[in-house]
């Protein structure tokens, strides 16, 4: 594992390393234990697009390794004013030890982990958001027991969430549906990936148009926002067109009693998720936002920590 740029290119073993060392760190943390593993190290954060969850957890969880986390938004560095990808890539592996970008174009990612000669972590593109999808799977995990035979249900926008659920559900041998309008589908080259990895775990993938019949059974239910960053000028038009994609009780009554409602947040009740669904009993939104930083905690370490240290913790 030299880099998280997407979920597929993770191992099975890869993917449960990660979530035995996040039991490990959380409980670390929950009991007062210092794991300096990452001390003296620092994080290189670049956004192009700015985030709650995204920064705070990972700058947290930075300094509760011993490391530090520097933030470079667009306004802060040349990649800002037309310096090339390589280039700072280049620059910034003299300077820190690992790099995480939240960013627009998803080969802008992969250019900087080719050019550069450290850890570089996908905190967002259009295209994927894996360290959210990671924390999303070990939540599942958390709450219900196992991933195995679970059935997960997205409903709303095919964008980079759908997207990385598609790929992590199957990558861990979940079955997946997904209800999103026609016009709204996600990324073909992502379907034909999910349906690979589907093949290889057992996986079912469903993609469907009605939001009741893909929430039938569902252990877990899944939304995000209608309009993501870079999509407000088509706020209008997309409320016309999700304006029946709410996740609402009569969605959460079609899948399984016991079933978990998971959103990445920020969230607009009354919108994309009723007020009722959100902070009902079933929703597990804020351990989910707490199981970010855990999560990414594991990565790093991964990613950036030395075998003795990590056989320390």
């Amino acid at each position: 594992m030299d880099h998280l740029l997407t979920i597929s290119d993770l191992t099975d073993e890869e993917i449960k390393q990660i979530f035995s060392l996040t039991n490990k760190l959380k409980e670390q943390n929950k009991q007062g234990i210092d794991h300096p593993v990452l001390a003296g190290q620092t994080l290189g954060m670049i956004f192009q697009k700015s985030s709650t969850r995204t920064r705070v957890s990972f700058e947290t969880g930075m300094f509760q390794l011993g490391g530090h986390g520097l933030f470079l938004s667009s306004d802060d560095i040349q990649l800002g004013r037309g310096e090339t990808i390589s280039d700072t890539a280049k620059t910034l592996s003299r300077y820190v030890n690992g790099i995480m970008i939240r960013t627009y174009d998803h080969s802008d990612v992969e250019e900087l982990a080719a050019a550069g000669s450290i850890p570089v972590i996908n905190g967002l593109t259009d295209l994927l958001h894996p360290c959210q999808v990671l924390a999303d799977l070990y939540t599942i995990q958390e709450k219900l027991g196992s991933l195995q035979d679970k059935k997960l249900t997205y409903i709303g926008d095919g964008n980079n969430m759908s997207h990385s659920l598609l790929i992590g559900a199957t990558k861990v041998g979940m079955d997946i549906s997904l209800a999103v309008p026609n016009a709204y589908r996600p990324d073909e080259d992502i379907v034909a990936t999910a349906d690979k990895q589907a093949e290889e775990s057992g996986s079912q993938i469903e993609i469907l148009t009605d939001p009741l019949q893909a929430a039938e059974n569902a252990d877990a239910v899944y939304t995000d926002v209608w309009a993501s960053m870079g999509d407000e000028d088509e706020a209008e038009e997309r409320m016309k067109a999700f304006k029946d994609y709410q996740v609402n009780e009569e969605v959460m009554n079609a899948a399984q009693n016991k079933a978990v409602f998971l959103h990445c947040l920020p969230a607009y009740r009354g919108k994309e998720v009723t007020a009722g669904v959100i902070d009902g009993p079933q929703s597990v939104v804020f351990d989910e936002a707490e199981n970010r930083m855990h999560v990414q905690k594991a990565i790093m370490v991964e990613l950036m920590a030395d075998q003795a240290k990590k056989e320390d913790l």
